[in-house]
């Protein structure tokens, strides 16, 4: 079948927004873990990152020793 412009563009924004959603998933547990249940704001910051952001802060919260770490770390890199 024939795939327009428009359904190819759709189709790709929701592969993103799914991987965006399981990077999320992928960066809570482990904070959640390790800092105990996250704040609503904190949780709504982490929301709002871009993919590229989700995937740096997954690497960058292995040396996080505080949830001061994690506030941080958002704050500078809020889109």
């Amino acid at each position: 079948p024939f795939i327009t412009s428009v359904e190819e563009i759709g189709f790709e924004r929701g592969l993103q927004q799914g991987r965006q959603e399981e990077a999320r998933a992928l960066i809570l547990r482990p904070l959640n873990r390790k800092f105990g249940p996250l704040s609503p704001q904190i949780q709504a910051q982490i929301n709002q990152l871009s993919l590229p952001l989700l995937e740096n802060l997954s690497e960058e919260l292995i040396d996080f020793s505080s949830l001061e770490d994690l506030i941080n770390w958002l704050q500078t890199h809020q889109p």
